[in-house]
């Protein structure tokens, strides 16, 4: 069997590193030119069902080398308002059973994508942008590209992203929807300087910010077990600092200890050309819009680096039916993007990968590994895209400028202090945000 996966995004990697320790063959084609191009600086939270999908697809050596690249894992889930004063927080996240591969977890997209190209040199072909596929009378696909080549398989694997080409000739019927919400992200270094800007739970934790209007920013703080030159920290453990030493991906990785700043409002208070705005545009913007916020949350948009800001069009696929399986298939934000609600979204792209990967492994033939998959997909993927979209949705009041939207900002950041001074409404909430994240996790998880 041959495998053709389309994109080496999160979970195209993870369904070709999986392939590649079988008799599978499998070839990825990656628009990128390059193994160091895209915007894969910025923060992707590893939630323990991730981690653990990411256990069974890797090797063992390629696994340790993900764990020992990861950043301090987040203790905390706090929620401020934009005058840094405390709604919520709730600890315990960096915590593991032991032997347990599933853990909370921070890496960098790019240092991801490192990790993930590591042992497939010669399976990812750069420089190959998709432009259609056909199916063939012997029940194979061929692949076509822009500088004219093809290629040929039993199955094509659309892993393109939200705006997949596969997706728009297989499924033209699937739509994405906009969500009427826009963000930017951002990102300065961490010095000593602007660490004195942090409170210990910021830097230690996953951070909202709540401002009135429906303003809103999420801080993660990236502290990486290597130095500005790429060498082990001192205080590393003795095997992480030689896998680091040793892992080739550390070559093609510019990730050094950051702060990731994202901003998101509602359409109606941005500019009607927002998603054209220039990176220099958008960080006076991120400046503007946060001027009577605390003055150390303000400095840490005022000193990130302009280059960093991209904009952000948040959308979300709508539920699809069902439809009938063939050699082609999609995994990740090819069929399921979803809003940063949960969290979850490269999490649930490493489930399809070890999904599909683990039917196609098991000798069952392409139609039925996919049929299979995509049984299981109609089942999980659309709960997270819908219920990502019910907590970041531009339909909730907390956006309405008038009475509406004072009062619903006023219970809910009432509500919020209400849960956090009340233990067993704080272990309740704790516990639903565990299993979210951890399929496994008990009601005794955090506190």
């Amino acid at each position: 069997m041959k495998v053709i996966v389309i994109g080496a995004g999160t979970g195209g990697l993870a369904l070709a590193q999986s392939l590649n320790q079988s008799d599978i063959e499998v070839a990825v084609y990656e628009r990128d030119r390059t193994r160091r191009d895209g915007l894969f600086g910025f923060r992707v939270g590893i939630s323990p069902d991730g981690s653990r999908a990411l256990a069974e697809v890797l090797p063992t050596e390629l696994f340790n080398i993900f764990k020992a690249t990861t950043a301090v894992p987040p203790r905390y889930f706090t929620m401020l308002t934009e005058q840094r004063k405390e709604l919520l927080s709730i600890g315990g996240f960096d915590e593991s059973q032991p032997g347990d591969p599933g853990a909370e977890r921070s890496v960098s997209r790019m240092t991801l994508r490192q990790v993930l190209l590591t042992g497939l040199e010669k399976v990812v072909h750069f420089d190959k942008k998709f432009t259609h596929y056909q199916v063939n009378n012997d029940q194979s696909v061929t692949a076509h590209f822009d500088d004219g080549s093809t290629a040929t398989g039993d199955l094509l694997v659309g892993a393109d992203g939200s705006n997949s080409a596969v997706r728009k000739q297989y499924l033209p019927e699937a739509k994405l929807k906009e969500t009427g919400l826009f963000g930017v992200t951002a990102k300065l270094p961490l010095t000593e300087e602007s660490r004195k800007l942090l409170t210990p739970k910021v830097l230690r934790g996953v951070t909202m910010v709540q401002a009135p209007g429906g303003d809103s920013s999420i801080i993660h703080v990236m502290e990486f077990p290597w130095d500005a030159d790429g060498a082990p920290k001192s205080g590393a453990g003795s095997n992480d600092a030689e896998l680091l030493k040793s892992w080739p991906g550390m070559t093609f990785d510019n990730t050094r200890d950051y702060i990731m700043l994202g901003f998101s409002s509602h359409r109606k208070n941005l500019p009607e050309n927002f998603m054209d705005l220039d990176s220099q545009a958008l960080h006076t913007l991120l400046q503007e819009r946060t001027a009577a916020w605390h003055p150390d949350l303000h400095e840490l948009f005022r000193r990130s680096d302009p280059s960093s800001c991209f904009p952000l069009n948040i959308r979300t696929t709508e539920r699809l039916e069902p439809w009938p399986s063939s050699q082609v298939t999609l995994i990740g934000d090819a069929i399921h993007t979803m809003t940063p609600g949960l969290g979850v979204g490269a999490n649930t792209a490493l489930q399809d990968a070890q999904i599909l990967a683990s039917n196609l492994r098991s000798g069952m033939s392409a139609i039925d590994s996919v049929s299979n998959y995509e049984t299981q997909l109609h089942g999980y993927a659309w709960t997270q895209v819908e219920e990502s979209l019910k907590r970041f949705n531009a339909n909730d009041a907390i956006y309405n400028t008038g009475f509406r939207g004072r009062f619903a900002s006023f219970a809910m950041r009432t509500g919020m202090r209400l849960v956090n001074a009340v233990p067993p409404l704080k272990k309740r909430m704790a516990a639903t945000m565990n299993k979210e994240r951890d399929r496994s996790a008990s009601s005794n998880a955090v506190g």
